[in-house]
């Protein structure tokens, strides 16, 4: 599957929401652009929750373009793809990997966010690139985290590093660094416990397995990936400011995409936040994984958008 397929895959429902909408603010014979055209078109565009401010810069777009004239929906559609692809332009960011030695990927995000599945998407995405990979179970809290990632370990044939349930998880962390360092791996993924970026002793604890990590390997970690849930919508834009406080995220893996309608936070995140979304989950899948590229997001966003 391509890339623009996996995006159309995972934007099924925010492509039905946002289509239908948009096709219910034109007749046949085109819609004169007025204020109360440019209400519906707010609205409309509000619903994939991509932010107050990516919305009203588009309608104001629009306004500039096409106010008083009586348009087709094609022509607006395509002004605000270009809009948007505006809006969410940001740099080629694949994986910043090591110059030499195993690129260390310090993984964050809170409770139930898809993080651990989101772990074993990116080791089958380095395997499958003939890489040698290992898993750092540091989220020692629960069980049930350290059992799924051993489960996706074997599945995909990654080395990994597990420790008693309640201990330091930043040891942990440290001995998957040592592991990858001892066998030669290229990549050392380390995962770490869900948590509110409100619960101050566990973001700390965050910061001392980030110290932890630079200490063994001088620029580690190469990358830290926040998994942000997209079903959240709005508040995955908190999320990401106190993380990155705490951790100096390097960029997002937005997971389950393909379970909501709010698929426009993309473009919130790229406003509000300033950092790159990396990788966007497609699906449950461990292949379910597409790297993120503005253009064809953009483009099998409102890839059905058609006259009714």
């Amino acid at each position: 599957m391509g890339l623009f397929d996996k995006f159309k895959q995972g934007l099924t429902k925010t492509k039905q929401l946002l289509n239908t909408d948009i096709r219910d603010l034109f007749k046949a014979e085109g819609r004169l652009v007025d204020e109360a055209f440019l209400d519906e078109l707010f609205e409309a565009l509000i619903k994939t929750d991509m932010g107050v401010q990516a919305a009203q810069e588009t309608v104001e777009e629009i306004r500039t373009a096409f106010r008083a004239r009586v348009v087709q929906m094609q022509e607006v559609v395509e002004r605000i793809k270009e809009k948007l692809k505006t809006l969410m332009q940001q740099p080629a960011a694949p994986i910043d990997f090591a110059a030499s030695g195993p690129t260390v990927i310090m993984v964050a995000g809170v409770n139930g966010c898809g993080k651990t599945t989101s772990i074993a998407k990116l080791g089958r995405m380095f395997l499958a690139d003939g890489k040698r990979v290992v898993l750092g179970a540091a989220d020692t809290f629960r069980a049930a985290a350290v059992e799924q990632l051993t489960i996706w370990a074997g599945r995909l044939g990654a080395e990994i590093v597990t420790g008693p349930r309640g201990s330091d998880p930043a040891s942990v962390a440290h001995r998957t660094v040592a592991k990858a360092l001892e066998i030669g791996a290229d990549v050392c993924i380390v995962d770490t416990a869900g948590r509110l970026q409100t619960q101050q002793g566990l973001m700390q604890q965050l910061t001392k397995i980030h110290r932890v990590l630079g200490k063994q390997i001088p620029e580690a970690p190469h990358e830290v990936l926040l998994v942000l849930d997209a079903t959240t919508g709005q508040n995955g834009i908190s999320q990401a400011k106190h993380f990155t406080d705490a951790v100096r995220c390097t960029g997002i893996v937005l997971a389950k995409l393909d379970g909501t309608a709010k698929g426009g936070v993309v473009v919130a995140i790229r406003q509000q936040v300033g950092l790159p979304v990396k990788y966007i989950g497609v699906g449950e899948k461990a292949e379910d994984l597409a790297l993120f590229e503005p253009v064809p997001f953009v483009d099998a966003l409102f890839d059905d958008v058609a006259l009714a």
